[in-house]
């Protein structure tokens, strides 16, 4: 029996005690870790069922949103050993859409209690699966609601950790930021000479690709770039390669450089505009993407990329540069390898540059600070700035509506759409809902989303045995986003792989997967024909094809084929694109 409150009474506890609660969370948030940087960005879920006894019957990891739920991954591991037992969830699970696959696989499978580390941080889920479990007679407890102590708060904290830069998104306009840097023992991150190779030991360095690994993007500067034409790639070989961002007023950057060969990684410059236009063209003749500001401030341009999706930036950028997102209050967390070194010099640059302070009380602090050793050096990690708490309910949009009418969520004549977790995301052909789809024999073949059969079209037909091999990667890949990085990936690589009608062809490839994913999923059908009388538009900020561009400068393509779509279905004249 699980621990209770009634009101005005103290808790009673029956088989779990707080300290197995708290520990059975801390093993979820370490499971939901595995994810990290797999396949980004999304949520890190993960589920561990213990039975009365106290015996693991089962765990389970979210790989990427649209693989297996982390519940039914553990309750298929623990079998007949899940009836009566209690299911730990480092976070709310992110059931959306009707699509209740997480919360049904542990009704299903006889769980009678789940602990809930913390809510869903998205506003549009939060609160959902736990009134679906307590709806189902099942007892829900989410940790620090309604027992507090010091083993539960730090719980709470493991699960935090695992998901700041989610959390981070649900309360802020930036991405979850760490600034990195590697530092001699009186300070220096280089020589006056400017030479940095190597500061740190071969063992952190190895440790830098993780951290690379785990992010969506990594920052760094025009002075970064000239001094050490980096490749900012996760050369260990796990996790996958974060977009390569160059922040630049000037453009001043060399002809040639490592960040130029967008083979194994993109890469984005971003820039004044107006800057150098026959550079700019030269690199985007390169693969390479060139983004433009009025002002090149590094807020705006962290509110950019939060637009684009980014959940988390690693900046590995100079002094100056470092300075100026510090002061702006983008760096949430900090890494610096300290090595025994000693290298002196007036002129040697510092980590860190100006920051207009004068007085020593006026210096930055970290909290939760982290001492680690890693091979000869030292290793010491914290936050600037604290995770948001979420513990406070958020009231609904229905309840904001209530207090002020005049606050509306959503523009009317405008739906948005774009990440899978947003509030219209199943529009997206990311969203994690298998078709069928006939092959060139007519035999119906499942692809696990649109975007993998989008991605595997783009080379069917060709013939060459290795593109014909690269179609079934493609149809094998674990999540939409790893069969979209393979895709764009292997069509930079080998444009001869592609298919010589592409061009002309995807619009309608698109259109045919997306009819086959409105006309077998019900609620999905319900979701679309509700928005009659609204424009869809995909928010996408880079993709100026079949999104709506930064400033509405995009095509637009996907919204308009659900539109079409949608006029279809609900008898219309069809709406031409």
């Amino acid at each position: 029996m699980a621990p209770s409150l009634v009101a005005n009474s103290a808790p009673v506890f029956c088989k779990f005690s707080r300290a197995e609660d708290a520990a059975y969370i801390r093993r979820a948030a370490d499971i939901a870790d595995k994810s990290a940087g797999f396949t980004s960005p999304h949520p890190n879920f993960g589920c561990l069922i213990a039975t009365s006894t106290g015996k693991v019957a089962g765990e389970g990891y979210l790989y990427a949103q649209g693989t297996k739920p982390a519940e039914v991954q553990a309750v298929e591991a623990g079998g007949s050993f899940c009836r009566g037992a209690t299911a730990y969830l480092n976070m709310e699970p992110g059931d959306c859409h009707g699509d209740h696959t997480a919360v049904s696989a542990l009704v299903q499978a006889g769980i009678t209690r789940v602990v809930v580390g913390i809510r869903n941080p998205l506003q549009h889920l939060r609160g959902q699966a736990v009134r679906a479990l307590r709806s189902q007679g099942l007892q829900v407890h989410v940790l620090g609601e309604d027992l507090q102590s010091k083993i539960i708060e730090e719980a709470r904290k493991s699960c935090l950790l695992v998901n700041a830069p989610l959390i981070h998104r649900a309360t802020s306009r930036v991405p979850f930021s760490v600034f990195k840097y590697a530092m001699t023992l009186d300070g220096k991150i280089a020589a006056s000479s400017g030479h940095a190779a190597w500061i740190s030991s071969k063992t952190s360095r190895d440790r830098v690709f993780d951290l690379r690994g785990r992010s969506d993007a990594v920052v760094v500067g025009g002075n970064t770039v000239r001094r050490d034409n980096p490749r900012l790639t996760a050369r260990h070989g796990g996790g996958h390669t974060p977009m390569r961002i160059v922040l630049t007023q000037t453009l001043n950057l060399p002809e040639e450089a490592n960040l130029w060969d967008v083979s194994d990684a993109p890469t984005i410059v971003v820039t004044q505009r107006g800057a150098r236009r026959k550079f700019q063209k030269y690199l985007a003749s390169r693969g390479v993407e060139v983004v433009e500001f009025d002002i090149l401030n590094s807020r705006d341009v962290m509110e950019y990329f939060h637009d684009r999706g980014y959940l988390s930036i690693l900046w590995e950028c100079g002094g100056t540069l470092a300075a100026s997102a510090i002061s702006s209050g983008l760096i949430h967390k900090v890494f610096a390898f300290v090595a025994p070194k000693i290298i002196g010099g007036k002129n040697a640059p510092t980590p860190v540059s100006e920051l207009g302070m004068v007085e020593m009380s006026q210096a930055l602090d970290l909290i939760d600070i982290c001492y680690e050793q890693v091979g000869p050096d030292m290793l010491i990690s914290g936050f600037l700035q604290p995770i948001p708490d979420l513990m406070p309910v958020i009231p609904s949009e229905d309840e904001t509506f209530a207090i002020d009418p005049t606050v509306t969520p959503y523009e009317p004549s405008i739906i948005y759409f774009y990440k899978t977790w947003d509030p219209y995301g199943a529009f997206s052909n990311f969203s994690p809902h298998p078709i069928q789809m006939p092959d060139v024999n007519g035999d119906y073949v499942t692809w696990s989303s649109v975007e993998h059969y989008y991605q595997a079209h783009k080379f069917t037909g060709v013939n060459d045995p290795a593109a014909q091999d690269f179609v079934e990667k493609i149809k094998t890949a674990k999540s939409p986003e790893e069969a979209a990085r393979l895709g764009r990936s292997m069509q930079r690589q080998h444009p001869d792989w592609v298919r010589s009608d592409w061009e002309s062809v995807k619009i309608d490839i698109m259109y045919r997967a997306l009819k086959c994913k409105f006309s077998i999923y019900p609620h999905l059908n319900s979701m679309l024909l509700s928005t009659s009388g609204s424009v869809l538009v995909e928010a996408s900020p880079h993709d100026l094809f079949w999104g709506g561009g930064r400033e509405g400068e995009g095509l637009n393509y996907l919204g308009r084929l659900l539109m079409q779509l949608r006029s279809e279905f609900l008898g219309e004249s069809p709406t031409s694109i």
